[in-house]
C-alpha cells in the first residue's frame, strides 16, 4: 500500500433488508440468528417448485418519497432511495451537500428495475402501444437508483453504476474507495440494491435449478450455507448503503468512523456463465489481490464475511480458495454468512454485506451461520455456527462476493488505526 495514497473510512451506514430496515434492529436480529425468510405472498407460487424468498415486509416509500415521484421509480430505485437515506443520516453529512463536486455516488445491481420493462411490455399486449406508459423505459435503466441518489443530494461529482452480477455491490464500493484514494472525491455515498422478486425471476432461478425446494413450508431453514444438505440460494431483496470519507474529510468534520476501507480487488473467473471454476483460481486471486492492496498479510485477516449462498458447488469452491489462500491459518479463520438469514438479495449482497463487516469491527461481535446442522467433511472451516461470537479483537474483515459470469469482487475493512 502506497503510503501517500488518501486512506478511506466509512461513516455512515443504511439498510433496508427483509431482517430490517433500520441498522440497529438489522444487526441485532442478526446476531440473535433471526431468518427474514417467508413464503412469497405477493403472488401465486402455487405452482413454482420454490415457493420462498427473503421479502422485505411492509415497505412504504411514503416517508421518504413523494407518491407522485414513486409512481414513475421502480422497486429497486425506491429500495436505493431508502437505504442511501438513512446512510447519509447516520454519517451526519451536512446538507445542503458542501462541495457538492466533490461528493459521488458509485451503485451496484444485477437486474435493475426490470418488473418496469415487463409492465410495459403487458401494457402494449393488451391496450396497444400508445397505451404504454412513457415513464417506463427510463425507470426499468439500471442506473436510475443512483441517479435518483444524485438529485435527491445534488451530488455532482463521480457517477458510476455496476451490474456485475452478484458481485455489484461489493464491486460498487470498492470502486468508491479507489475515487476517493486518488483525489477523484472527497465522499461517496456507495452500495448496492436488488429488488426483483417476480413470478418470471423466481420460476427462471428455478429452472436453473439454483433454487431450493425442499423448505416450501419450513422457509426460515431453506438457506444452509455450507451444510452438507445444502440445495440452493433463497433469492431476496435488498438494499445497503455507506457513506464513504478520505479520512482527513471525517476527521475535519469530526464524524463517527466505523471501520476504515483498506482493500479492494476484483476479477473474472473466464470459466463459466453460472458455474463458479471448481479450482477456485478466480477467487483465490481476487481475495489475495485485496489483502494485498490492504497492505496486510493473509494471517491479519481475523474475520471473513463469506459469499456463502447455500449452493453446492459455491460454498464448496469458497471453502476450497479459504484454505489455497490461507493455508494453516484457514482452519483459525471465523467465517460465517450473512446470506444464512436473509438470503440472496444479488447486487445488494455485497454492499449488506459491506455493513455487516464494518459493524463488526466497531462493535466487536460476529453474527453466527445459520442452519448448520450436516456436517460436510470437505467443508472443515470454522463457520460460526454456534451463534454470535464475541471478538474483540476484529483488526481486519475479508468480504467476499462471486458472481453470475465469473465476476468476483472482495474488500477489506479494518479497524481504524
Amino acid at each position: 500500500m502506497s503510503a501517500d495514497r488518501r486512506r478511506v473510512v466509512v461513516t455512515g451506514l443504511g439498510v433496508v433488508t427483509c431482517l430490517g430496515s433500520d441498522v440497529d434492529h438489522f444487526w441485532q436480529a442478526l446476531l440473535n440468528g433471526e431468518s427474514g425468510v417467508r413464503r412469497i405472498n405477493t403472488f401465486d407460487t402455487s405452482d413454482l417448485p420454490c415457493q420462498i424468498a427473503g421479502q422485505i415486509q411492509d415497505f412504504d416509500p411514503g416517508d421518504f418519497i413523494p407518491i407522485k415521484h414513486a409512481r414513475r421509480m421502480s422497486r429497486v430505485s425506491k429500495l436505493t432511495l431508502v437505504a442511501a437515506h438513512k446512510a447519509v443520516a447516520d454519517s451526519k453529512l451536512p446538507l445542503p451537500l458542501e462541495n457538492a463536486e466533490r461528493v459521488g455516488v458509485y451503485f451496484g445491481t444485477a437486474i435493475g428495475g426490470l418488473e418496469r420493462a415487463d409492465e410495459g411490455l403487458q401494457q402494449m399486449r393488451s391496450t396497444g402501444w400508445s397505451h404504454v406508459n412513457p415513464f417506463i423505459i427510463p425507470s426499468a435503466l439500471p442506473n436510475m437508483p443512483a441517479f435518483h441518489v444524485t438529485l435527491h443530494y445534488g451530488a455532482y461529482g463521480p457517477n458510476c453504476t455496476y451490474t456485475t452480477a452478484c458481485a455489484a455491490g461489493t464491486q460498487a464500493v470498492g470502486e468508491a474507495a479507489h475515487a476517493i484514494r486518488h483525489g477523484k472525491a472527497d465522499v461517496v455515498i456507495a452500495g448496492g440494491a436488488e429488488g426483483m422478486i417476480q413470478r418470471y425471476t423466481v420460476a427462471g432461478f428455478a429452472n436453473m435449478r439454483a433454487l431450493p425446494t425442499s423448505y416450501n413450508d419450513d422457509p426460515e431453514r431453506a438457506s444452509r450455507p455450507f451444510d452438507a444438505k445444502r440445495e440452493g440460494f433463497v433469492f431476496s431483496e435488498g438494499a445497503a448503503f455507506l457513506v464513504l470519507e478520505s479520512l482527513g474529510h471525517a476527521r475535519e468534520r469530526e464524524a463517527k468512523i466505523y471501520a476504515e476501507l483498506a482493500g479492494y480487488a476484483c476479477s473474472n473467473d473466464a470459466y463459466h456463465v453460472a458455474a463458479p471454476d471448481p479450482t477456485a483460481a478466480g477467487a483465490t486471486r481476487t481475495m489475495e489481490w485485496a489483502i494485498r492492496d490492504a497492505g496486510i498479510q493473509p494471517e491479519q485477516i481475523s474475520y471473513i464475511n463469506a459469499h456463502g449462498t447455500s449452493t453446492p458447488a459455491n460454498d464448496a469452491m469458497e471453502t476450497i480458495a479459504i484454505k489455497k489462500l490461507f493455508g494453516e491459518h484457514a482452519y483459525r479463520i471465523p467465517i460465517s454468512s450473512t446470506k444464512s438469514m436473509i438470503g440472496h438479495a444479488m447486487g445488494g449482497s455485497g454492499a449488506i454485506e459491506a455493513v455487516v463487516c464494518a459493524l463488526s469491527i466497531d462493535s466487536g461481535k460476529i453474527h453466527g451461520t445459520l442452519n448448520y446442522e450436516n456436517p460436510d467433511p470437505e467443508l472443515d472451516l470454522d463457520y460460526v455456527t454456534d451463534g454470535m461470537r464475541e471478538l474483540n479483537d476484529i483488526d481486519s474483515a475479508l468480504s467476499n462476493s462471486f458472481g453470475l459470469g465469473g465476476q468476483n469482487a472482495c474488500i477489506v475493512l479494518r479497524r481504524i488505526g
